[in-house]
């Protein structure tokens, strides 16, 4: 069985603001920092054959923060792509428009610029079944939230409206023989250290 490891990135400073982010960036905030290094232990226990990412910044700080900051970048990686969304808050959102904001997470609306869900959710399983049929054994893939979601839609049939957000700076393990992606299995789920709050109580 060959096992493909999805870990999403560390908290950012735009996560901490529940703010969308999509294909724009931002920097991993302390406790994202403290995420990533706590997966380290993780990884040496997966023991992954091989390593990749997404081409942005905070999966490739990321990955550099667990060891493998050399690991090549994949474009089709990347966070789905939020059009005019990027960059508003979810509480915004939400008081605006609940419905559609409901709507596009679970992949059946498309906001102004957006990349739509099966556009998204095709791309990043090409960029997968690609790093998994270039090599042996076991893969990590530092990604984003979203991509995992594609993953489970495009590997097990699970619709994005399904599935729970992961927490930053943990891992999903999906498994199935080699070349056979119709027979993947979930292992594991939002697997991740424990970090201590970081927040300050006012």
């Amino acid at each position: 069985m060959m096992r493909l490891i999805l870990m999403r990135h560390g908290e950012t400073t735009w996560n901490a603001e529940s703010r969308l982010q999509g294909q724009d960036n931002s920097h991993l905030s302390e406790r994202g920092i403290q995420q990533a290094r706590g997966f380290r232990a993780f990884v040496r226990a997966l023991r992954p054959a091989r390593v990749v990412s997404s081409d942005l910044g905070r999966t490739r700080q990321t990955a550099e923060l667990i060891g493998h900051g050399t690991c090549p970048s994949d474009p089709r990686l990347r966070e789905w792509d939020m059009g005019s969304w990027t960059g508003r808050t979810k509480p915004e959102l939400i008081a605006a428009h609940a419905d559609l904001y409901h709507a596009w997470r679970a992949g059946t609306y498309t906001p102004e610029g957006c990349e739509p869900w099966e556009v998204f959710r095709d791309r990043v399983a090409a960029g997968l079944r690609h790093w998994l049929a270039a090599g042996e054994g076991d893969l990590l893939a530092v990604v984003h939230g979203g991509v995992i979601r594609a993953a489970l839609d495009a590997f097990l049939q699970i619709p994005p409206s399904r599935v729970i957000p992961v927490t930053p700076g943990t891992g999903t393990l999906l498994s199935f023989p080699p070349g056979d992606f119709a027979a993947a299995q979930l292992e594991g789920y939002n697997i991740g250290a424990v970090v201590p709050d970081l927040t300050v109580a006012d």
